[in-house]
């Protein structure tokens, strides 16, 4: 099983908030995750990133690989692992 972080879109028509997840990278992008681990809101004037880092952190010791976008956010959120 190749498990990944990536993004879980939420929200409603033309106001879109992403969750960061853990899932198994077979499953459907809204598919049941594994794992929540933090969100990000592009509607805020600073986007707004929260991130568990002890959790990705568990997920990446576990095998875990970030998406690209997820991989910027965890730069711009400063995530130093």
């Amino acid at each position: 099983m190749a498990l990944k972080l990536r993004l879980t879109r939420m929200g409603s028509k033309k106001k879109p908030f992403y969750r960061i997840v853990a899932v198994n990278s077979e499953s459907r992008r809204d598919g049941r995750a594994l794992d929540y681990v933090g969100y990000y809101n592009p509607m805020t004037k600073p986007a707004d990133i929260k991130i568990d880092q002890e959790k990705i952190r568990i997920w990446m010791e576990r095998g875990a690989h970030p998406s690209d976008t997820v991989r910027s956010l965890l730069k711009q959120a400063g995530f130093a692992g």
